[in-house]
């Protein structure tokens, strides 16, 4: 356990959006030490395509004048879709709860001078794990293979 705010609040919408039926990835975005919002992956449960954890997130703070004093916490290192969201609106720091089930774009997000911390959580990866063995197909889905 962290115990970062940040982190905990990815966890927890990852965790909500799993037992939606949905897929276990969250994201919040911190500015101050502050969670300004979280979402979850929300494809399967609204149909749409783009509703990435980290996407959801950002949806859910709404219009912000900045986020160059942002982190984003994703429970999962973000597909190239997220990164670039990342790149785009200048949030300079993601942390990510772990790579091993799914490697992401963090080359691109270094490449670009986000500064990227890979938490290597246990219970990030015991739970992608997990729902990559039991849906193999919404998996499959959500990464476009």
């Amino acid at each position: 356990m962290t115990g970062d705010p940040g982190f905990e609040a990815a966890l927890a919408a990852a965790r909500d959006g799993l037992q939606q039926g949905g897929i276990p990835i969250g994201a919040a975005l911190v500015r101050g030490g502050e969670v300004v919002a979280v979402g979850h992956n929300e494809r399967v449960q609204g149909g749409d395509p783009i509703a990435h954890g980290e996407m959801s997130a950002l949806r859910a703070a709404g219009r912000q004048r900045t986020y160059r004093d942002t982190v984003l916490y994703t429970t999962l290192a973000p597909c190239a879709m997220c990164a670039g969201t990342v790149i785009q609106f200048k949030i300079p720091r993601v942390v990510v709860g772990e790579q091993r089930s799914f490697p992401g774009e963090l080359e691109l997000l270094r490449s670009r001078g986000v500064d990227v911390v890979v938490l290597d959580d246990r219970r990030c990866i015991e739970m992608m794990e997990a729902f990559q063995r039991q849906h193999p197909e919404l998996w499959a889905e959500d990464i476009a293979e």
